[in-house]
């Protein structure tokens, strides 16, 4: 029986994104003085105005501003046409003495990355699959890469007369075995000026982004329904028409609701916050699973409490499709990976800044990016199954 799944993706200057981008943009500019900052920030867009808000702790000198106004730069927007409020104060001691001091440490552990505790409790989710070479469900990727590519058009003139404001959805219908067989519906949004003719737009989006976009991994047939702005004009666009907020875009940052999230944002956080780091770790074993075709599909899940540096549950399920039990490919996993906040940002370099460029089209799939780059971890881990099968039947 054949069933559809659906992502949708957003361009830079959609409202909620632009806030992600300009809350990243204000932790990259921190980090670049400081790379031990503790950065918490969150931002409103509404109207002409942009609220700052949260908790900073640094060595450096905080241009919340400068900052501000780089990043709706960056998203399309001239700069001077908003007004920029800052509210932002020191992280509580509280939570800044159990990062600093975990309570391992407190306990009298003195081993590897056992002094810092997690900056927060909660449940972080990674996840990937066979379908894309980025690992990731294909209507998110093929969302991601048509709001990409609207951007581009955009920026470098190929479609006159849109602005940064936009969205993307895609429907893909699935075979009873799992497999895309075809797009059902793609919808596009983009705020375009007055003069710009409807019916212009609409052939333009699909013949130079939505055609070329979807044929690199399944055809556009006659079958397949396009919707350019089907609400009608989309004039009034950015914070002027929709309010803007971090966070609010958590399944396009992450795998479109195809797959858990635990619920905390990435943006503005700096990595001792495990809703970043630990999700971001989750994603390299659920990715190095798949890479080592140990599975065709998994996902982890990690639990952390607040000021405690291990996680207080872990585990790897491959949802039927491993080669060997979720138990021992999670004894392995556990056995490769140092899931402990510091070794995650020592291991994944999230100390350096440049947060920034991952705020729009997505945190995963990018190679470049150490969480996708399993080449190591994928041998390792193995290596590390194959010990652990020594002692227990494999499924297959």
């Amino acid at each position: 029986m054949s069933v559809v799944k659906t992502a949708e993706a957003v361009c830079v200057g959609h409202p909620d994104k632009l806030c992600d981008l300009i809350a990243d943009q204000i932790l990259d500019d921190i980090l670049y003085e400081d790379r031990n900052a503790r950065v918490a920030v969150e931002v409103m867009a509404v109207g002409r105005r942009i609220i700052v808000t949260g908790e900073i702790n640094t060595r450096a000198r905080v241009r919340v501003r400068e900052s501000v106004r780089t990043a709706l730069s960056n998203a399309g927007y001239k700069p001077w046409r908003f007004l920029v409020y800052v509210w932002v104060r020191h992280q509580s001691r509280d939570i800044s003495d159990g990062v600093s001091t975990s309570l391992e440490a407190r306990l009298g552990d003195d081993s590897a990355y056992s002094l810092q505790g997690a900056g927060d409790q909660g449940t972080v989710y990674g996840y990937a699959c066979t379908e894309t070479p980025e690992r990731l469900p294909l209507p998110l990727v093929l969302a991601h890469k048509i709001c990409r590519r609207l951007d581009e058009a955009r920026e470098q003139g190929t479609i006159k007369g849109i602005f940064s404001d936009g969205k993307a959805q895609v429907s893909v219908r699935y075979d009873d075995t799992g497999r895309p067989q075809a797009v059902e519906c793609v919808v596009v949004s983009v705020q375009h000026s007055e003069l710009k003719d409807s019916d212009e737009l609409r052939r333009e989006i699909t013949s130079l982004i939505v055609g070329p976009v979807c044929a690199a991994h399944l055809p556009v047939s006659d079958e397949t329904v396009i919707l350019v702005n089907p609400s009608g004009r989309f004039i009034e666009g950015g914070p002027k028409a929709d309010t803007g907020l971090t966070g609010r875009k958590l399944m396009v940052d992450t795998y479109g609701g195809l797959a858990p999230h635990g619920g905390g944002a990435f943006s503005g956080k700096d990595p001792s916050k495990v809703d970043r780091s630990g999700a971001y770790m989750a994603r390299l074993i659920a990715k190095s699973v798949v890479d080592a075709r140990l599975a065709d599909e998994c996902q982890v899940s990690i639990s952390y409490a607040i000021g405690k540096a291990d996680p207080v549950a872990f585990s790897v399920d491959t949802l039927g499709s491993g080669q060997y039990s979720d138990e021992i490919l999670t004894a392995a996993a556990r056995e490769v990976f140092n899931l402990r906040p510091a070794a995650i940002i020592d291991q994944l370099g999230l100390r350096a800044s440049g947060f920034v460029r991952y705020s729009t089209y997505g945190h995963f799939g990018d190679r470049t990016r150490r969480w996708e780059d399993t080449f190591d971890t994928r041998h390792k881990l193995e290596k590390a199954v194959k010990t652990h099968a020594a002692q227990k039947p494999a499924i297959k």
